[in-house]
């Protein structure tokens, strides 16, 4: 399934060091040659963990020894365990030579969601059941007075948000004086979303003398900082997927490339034709989300919406539908759908391609997760066909592009699936009188065919589906690093943010005066009320309008970022839609103020 790093690193000793293994060296190893506890083995056995994962094998030993540590892994790789089994072994020899109790707790998890902390924290309580860990979760949108009265009477491990932690550290709720182990989970994550200054004051009041944990899906320039300053001559671990025995990777990636008045019929029949257990539908907006899940349940499917405007609760409703199987499909912005694990997703759909290679790492990580297969596919327009070679880079795999399935092909996986269903059919009494009354009236083939009519006019299918056109005949793919940057276009291959271009072909926070968008018209500047002070980037508030509004990056105009304010140029006519959406939203996990600029 993977393969860890094995070469030693020879940089200079500030950089983090690497470990020495690889995947051939784990396939043999045992839980118990890792040098558990007989209570975390135990544990283990009654939950069904047979052998531990390439990431597990090479992460644990160096945590038991007390060594900070790099990982680099995507989500489903069992990270968790291999940060949450070190840590619990060193609870339970803490408790074994009868070292007092210190204050507050022992370990502190950072992740960048709530549904992540949850999963952490509850796997974490898993493992340690044998030895009467305390494990509590912390996060926003939730009521703080019960993490209180937890927090006064005592926990081993928290598990938080990083804006939950900081409030308890403001509150004098959290004592971090007697953390031995600070882990930060899906880092890449907690610094897209915006919590880099609070991950900085938390670690600021943890004991310098700790060891320090940071895992991540990638590895840009950001994330090296963060380990620089924080760890000490860490051990570097790199899980890089490979394909399993049987030459089918864990997650199988596609496009499309249609023209964007055929994008929804493009989605209509990839889903009829994939008919997923369930899927998560990414889209670049609140308001397409809204409008995509209207059209969708209009047609019949079971679809939810979930976005950044939603409050919590309406967010637990949703997973719980979803989770239960009364939503087949979650169509759902980045923001909204980071750290999800749902078991029964069987399909990630980019019906808006990612504004970054992060970004679409992240979201084909919601499937082929624990070992289970998945499905990935994007449906790009024909300007951001080039775009897919950047992808294929990020994600160390090869997408196919493919026509979008046929109507012929649509009519034989409805065959295949009504043949199925006929075979399972429970047929009782009434029914075979009916079927015996009928076909003893008319011909049996033409009773059937009938049948089969009434069934696919109330599943809403047509007899005359249209084929959607393919719009990436006579457009080659580019490979390379020059890829997606033909012609001013926004390079997603590299990191995030790097070598971004305006579409006029010049830097996007450059000067050159006001330019018209691509659309034509007037056009008009927005007052950002963030800027250089506070870490804004050029790509930032690009991210945020096409993100909160119907505008796409190359409706976007010049952006100049100051020291304590930014302005966008933006379409006149969509002054208002700009403001409003900013406002709604955040930037850099901020709220900010917005206001058309005054001259």
């Amino acid at each position: 399934m993977g393969h860890v790093s094995s070469a030693p690193d020879q940089s200079a000793p500030s950089e983090p060091s690497s470990s020495s293994s690889s995947s051939s060296s784990s396939t043999s190893t045992r839980f118990a040659d890792l040098g558990l506890g007989p209570e975390l083995l135990a544990a283990l056995n009654d939950l069904g963990y047979e052998e531990p994962t390439p990431v597990q094998a090479e992460a644990v030993p160096h945590l038991l020894a007390g060594r900070d540590l790099l990982g680099q892994a995507a989500t489903g790789t069992g990270k968790t365990a291999a940060f949450a089994l070190p840590l619990l072994q060193r609870l339970a020899d803490a408790s074994r030579s009868g070292a007092p109790a210190g204050k507050g707790p022992s370990a502190l998890v950072l992740a960048p969601t709530r549904e992540l902390a949850l999963q952490v924290a509850s796997a974490t309580e898993s493992y340690g059941t044998g030895l009467g860990v305390r494990v509590l979760a912390v996060y926003g949108g939730a009521p703080i007075g019960g993490q209180l009265r937890e927090l006064q009477r005592g926990v081993d491990v928290v598990v938080g948000t990083p804006g939950r932690v900081l409030d308890h550290l403001s509150r004098g709720s959290l004592d971090l004086s007697g953390v031995q182990t600070v882990v930060l989970d899906e880092a890449d994550e907690m610094l897209d979303a915006g919590f880099q200054e609070d991950i900085e004051g938390i670690l600021e009041r943890a004991p310098r003398e700790r060891q320090t944990v940071l895992f991540s899906a990638t590895m840009a320039g950001r994330i090296e900082r963060i380990a620089r300053t924080h760890q000490t001559d860490p051990v570097r671990v790199v899980l890089q997927r490979e394909v399993p025995e049987g030459g089918a990777p864990l997650v199988e990636q596609r496009a499309h490339v249609v023209q964007r008045a055929w994008k929804l019929p493009a989605l209509r029949r990839v889903l009829d034709v994939e008919a997923p257990t369930a899927a998560i539908i990414f889209c670049r907006s609140r308001g397409e989300v809204d409008e995509l899940t209207e059209s969708l349940n209009g047609r019949g499917m079971r679809a939810e919406a979930l976005h950044g405007g939603m409050s919590q609760d309406q967010r637990d409703r949703v997973m719980g539908r979803l989770r239960a199987g009364v939503a087949q499909l979650l169509v759902a912005t980045d923001v909204a759908a980071r750290g999800l694990d749902v078991e029964q997703l069987t399909h990630v759909i980019n019906y808006d391609v990612p504004a970054s290679s992060e970004a679409y790492v992240h979201r084909i990580g919601r499937v082929g997760r624990g070992g289970r297969s998945g499905v990935a596919i994007t449906i790009a327009e024909p300007r951001e066909a080039r775009y897919i070679s950047g992808l294929e880079r990020a994600s160390r795999g090869s997408i196919a592009v493919l026509p979008v399935p046929t109507a012929e092909v649509l009519r034989g996986r409805r065959a295949e699936r009504t043949a199925a269903a006929l075979e399972a059919a429970d047929v009782d009494g009434a029914a075979r009188e009916l079927a015996a009354k009928l076909t003893a009236e008319r011909d049996p083939g033409e009773v059937l065919a009938a049948a089969l009519v009434l069934l696919a006019q109330a599943r809403g299918e047509r007899a005359d589906e249209p084929d959607v056109p393919d719009a990436s005949s006579g457009r080659p793919l580019r490979s390379g690093p020059r890829a997606g940057a033909e012609r001013g276009a926004r390079p997603v291959g590299g990191a995030r943010g790097e070598g971004r271009r305006a579409p006029s072909g010049r830097p996007a926070g450059g000067a050159g005066g006001p330019r018209k968008p691509r659309i034509g018209g007037e056009v008009s500047r927005v007052w950002v009320g963030l800027g250089r002070q506070a870490g804004v980037r050029p790509q930032d508030l690009v991210g945020a309008v096409t993100g909160e509004t119907r505008l796409d990056g190359g409706e976007v105009g010049a952006i100049e970022v100051h020291e304590r304010y930014s302005l966008v140029e933006v379409p006149s006519g969509a002054v208002d839609d700009v403001v409003t959406g900013l406002q709604s939203g955040l930037i850099r996990g901020r709220k900010v103020r917005v206001r058309p600029e005054r001259y």
